[in-house]
């Protein structure tokens, strides 16, 4: 009898808990999920539309925490007419193009004259309030079927972010660009589904849940729409003033690598995305790219200097204008002989010279290893193609090829290990890890957030980082056109950058440039980094007059909208440069 107890207890609780897991089932069925199966079950009582899918939303996130949907799902029908049933083709095109106003009058009479043709599509995403109205006319031969789509409602707005989906090879739903196409597996549902029996669902169910398999569910972003929307706007205007190929634009947390904002141009509508002419603008520049940035990598040189401590801000070398090293020979900007001066004025007047004195003081294989931390490898954002950076001049035997990595040529990386790596100039010289996603809601209520590495890598020293922030500074402050641009209550650190562009045939065009510049700010404890390039602008030479202003227009944006208070601390009077100033390119 003792024995009969355990077993009694032990079917009971099993028997509970089944039945706690078919209520529950039924609760996830019938109330969380019940959208999804009324959608399965028009799909098995019409005509299919061949559009009628369901997927995981995205969403981007404001300032105060609340979500606008930048991927979503719209519902409605499909227009069809069965001409064989259709006495008028010109009275019915008439009754209906009321409400339908796009409505082609030669194409819909064309169609409704099939007269033998059961079934022709004449519109697709018709509202319910159309399909009310057109219901009603109780036209002859007229019939509806459910239809869904893909909907972006920000139109253009994060489209290099987001992505869009298409119809892949197999006719089903796929992500192809963007958070569409790397959250896949996250964001897809099975299409064609058709009810199944529910205990084969109940405990497929279970399976998932145990195993972790099937995870489905919605992708929440860390882009902030109304700071895309400024971005768009001041890339696209940079654009047209000066006729730039190709503008990119980035907004990052240089503290834990959250990205507010990134656009570039040309750009596109995901709603609309056949339309474009060229499928290249699909891509994603600002991590699918790579490019020789220029002169914004000279405090990433000057940073390893300080580091290693091969030089300090006021070491001085002799700048005599130019360089030969392996027969070949590098100039400044303007060609000028400086003379002897500290390296701040390295900075303040963009001097190749200087950086390559830097190099050499370091050592070629001192400097190559310091800058494969900052720039060696992905920067593993959460976005799909992200490209290696080429860095194979820093295996040379040639010190020419070092000396020119310093200034950013010779070597190619993408815009957001740019961004990346002059970061941690600003924040204490840490490597952070960029990221779109603060976090994925899956189905069921599990929630994964995307927690910053505790342990990241060290690229330089905190006193480095905090020297070359008040060398950069002092940029602003005393060099950038001429001083003109330092704000009273706000330190900010930057640098502009003007590149030679690489021929495909060999060598470096003559006419043709990179712009780029970037800055943090508050720059003692920056609380954004920004970075802006321009491919081939036209009208100026220099990023110092392509760039500054759109930079200190998005600067003052950002301080306002966020409204960061003011930091401005008195600047070590040891830090006061012997360069000439105001010529920082």
């Amino acid at each position: 009898m003792s024995s009969v107890r355990p077993r009694v207890r032990i079917l009971f609780l099993l028997c509970l808990g089944a039945w706690l897991v078919v209520i529950g089932k039924m609760y996830y069925v019938q109330v969380v999920v019940n959208d999804r199966y009324v959608a399965l079950a028009d799909r098995q009582h019409q005509r299919p539309a061949g559009g009628l899918f369901e997927r995981g939303e995205v969403f981007l996130t404001t300032k105060d925490g609340e979500h606008v949907a930048a991927a979503t799902n719209r519902q409605g029908f499909v227009l069809y007419i069965s001409p064989k049933d259709i006495k008028d083709p010109a009275e019915t095109y008439d009754a209906l193009v009321g409400t339908l106003p796009d409505l082609n009058r030669e194409d819909f009479i064309a169609r409704a004259s099939k007269v033998d043709d059961p079934y022709e599509e004449v519109a697709r995403r018709v509202t319910q309030d159309q399909y009310e109205k057109i219901a009603a006319l109780d036209k002859p031969g007229v019939g509806f079927t459910r239809e869904a789509w893909r909907f972006y409602p920000g139109e253009s707005l994060a489209a290099h972010v987001v992505g869009f989906v298409s119809r892949g090879d197999d006719d089903r739903i796929v992500g192809r660009y963007g958070l569409e196409r790397k959250y896949e597996e996250t964001l897809k549902r099975d299409e064609g589904e058709a009810f199944v029996n529910f205990f084969v669902e109940l405990f497929s169910g279970v399976k998932k849940a145990v195993t972790g398999e099937g995870k489905r569910g919605d992708v929440y972003t860390t882009i902030e729409p109304t700071v895309q929307a400024r971005v768009e706007d001041i890339a696209q205007g940079i654009a047209t003033k000066y006729s730039a190929k190709e503008v990119g634009v980035i907004v990052m947390d240089p503290r834990d690598g959250t990205i507010f904002a990134m656009a570039s141009t040309p750009t596109y509508d995901p709603n609309v995305f056949n339309d474009v002419v060229d499928y290249g603008v699909y891509k994603n520049p600002l991590v699918e790219s790579l490019y020789e940035m220029g002169s914004i990598i000279k405090p990433i040189t000057m940073s390893i200097g300080l580091d290693k401590e091969a030089i300090t801000p006021s070491s001085t070398f002799e700048d005599k204008g130019s360089l030969t090293l392996d027969g070949r020979t590098f100039y400044n900007f303007d060609k000028k002989v400086r003379g002897v001066v500290d390296m701040q004025a390295v900075l303040d007047n963009s001097l190749n010279t200087g950086v390559a004195y830097i190099v050499s003081r370091l050592g070629n294989q001192k400097f190559a290893d310091s800058m494969r931390v900052f720039l060696g490898g992905e920067s593993t954002i959460d976005l799909p193609n992200e490209a290696s950076p080429q860095l194979e001049n820093l295996k040379s035997p040639r010190s020419i090829e070092y000396a020119t990595a310093s200034f950013g040529q010779g070597i190619a990386i993408t815009p957001i290990a740019t961004i990346r790596a002059l970061a941690a100039l600003g924040n204490g010289g840490v490597m952070v890890t960029p990221h779109v996603v603060s976090h994925v809601e899956y189905e069921g209520g599990s929630t994964e957030t995307f927690v910053a590495q505790k342990d990241l890598p060290r690229a330089i020293s905190a006193r480095a980082s905090e020297d070359v922030t008040r060398m950069l500074v002092r940029v602003v402050d005393h060099a950038l056109l001429g001083g003109t641009m330092k704000k009273a209550d706000y330190a900010v650190a930057a640098k502009t950058g003007t590149a030679q562009m690489s021929n495909p045939d060999g060598g470096y065009y003559d006419d043709k440039y990179l712009h780029s510049f970037f800055g943090y700010f508050p720059a003692y404890q920056p609380r954004f980094i920004v970075l802006i390039y321009a491919i081939d602008p036209r009208g100026e030479q220099y990023a110092s007059h392509t760039l500054t202003e759109p930079f200190f227009e998005l600067t003052d944006f950002l301080i306002d909208y966020y409204s960061v208070p003011p930091d401005r601390p008195t600047e070590p009077e040891e830090n006061q440069s012997t360069g000439t100033g105001g010529a920082a390119r």
